[in-house]
């Protein structure tokens, strides 16, 4: 079976670790990657290509809607 790799994109490590935890005990999730701001997602999504990213809205540097604006102009699929 094919596992959905997840990148995870929160600048708050302790839920992001702990929302890893839960994805990860899936059998057919994983997390590829995790963030802790905006850019760092950005270039952990051109490296990883994931299938899902669940972006927190509300980080430094870059925030997650503006990071999510990039990653959809890279990739409109």
């Amino acid at each position: 079976m094919t596992r959905a790799r997840i990148l995870l994109a929160d600048d708050h490590d302790l839920f992001r670790e702990g929302l890893a935890g839960l994805i990860n005990a899936q059998a057919d999730l994983e997390v590829a990657g995790q963030a802790g701001d905006g850019l760092e997602a950005l270039t952990l999504a051109r490296d990883l290509k994931p299938e899902l990213i669940v972006m927190d809205i509300n980080m430094p540097i870059c925030d997650g809607l503006e990071a999510t604006r990039l990653i959809r102009a890279e990739w409109a699929e």
